[in-house]
């Protein structure tokens, strides 16, 4: 007689179900996901305060570049990873002051600039600026010391500026102009121009 091998299947012992756990109330839900949304938009704000600012031009001092009113964004991390550079248009706090004020970059440390006869000269090289309102009026003679900067409005004859009360410490400068955001028909990036004294 053959004999052929069965197999039996075995039912695993019936496994233990845990009791029913209580449902939360949907109150109980709501504060809690609300609770958790405020703190994760808090700290979002504070994270985007940190890393960029907002800003209001009040003057005329940026003209035709930047008109009053038009709200700005200032990226405050700049110059963490980064030098000024000529031609920037840097957000600042006034160094006898307390005041921000917003103006373009003209001269770096070392640097030698000259205002006469409507021209800006650094280090022997006139710059071409087609972004002024207007020639300066004024003259002078400026070498710019370690760790400060020359910056000047390109509303050149009605702005307060590094023609006037001197230089600007490094420390003082906030960051760097980047984008306007306000009036909507004014939207787009805040226009630089880098100068090459090459």
């Amino acid at each position: 007689m053959a004999l052929t091998e069965s197999t039996q299947t075995q039912l695993p012992p019936a496994a233990d179900v845990p009791a029913e756990t209580p449902k939360k109330q949907p109150t109980e839900v709501f504060v809690r996901e609300l609770i958790e949304t405020l703190l994760l938009t808090f700290f979002i704000f504070f994270l985007v305060n940190s890393l960029v600012g907002r800003y209001r031009i009040d003057g005329s001092s940026m003209n035709p570049t930047l008109q009053d009113s038009e709200y700005l964004i200032v990226n405050n991390l700049s110059y963490y990873l980064g030098e000024p550079e000529r031609g920037d248009i840097i957000v600042f706090h006034h160094p006898t002051s307390d005041l921000n004020l917003i103006k373009r970059v003209i001269g770096l440390p070392g640097d030698n600039v000259v205002i006469e006869n409507g021209v800006v000269t650094v280090n022997g090289i006139a710059l071409d600026e087609p972004y002024i309102s207007a020639p300066p009026t004024y003259r002078g003679q400026w070498t710019v010391p370690e760790g400060e900067y020359f910056v000047l409005g390109d509303n050149r004859n009605s702005s307060s500026d590094s023609h006037t009360w001197s230089f600007l410490p490094e420390e003082n400068i906030v960051g760097k102009a980047i984008f306007i955001y306000w009036p909507f028909s004014k939207w787009g990036e805040v226009p630089h121009y880098e100068q090459s004294l090459e």
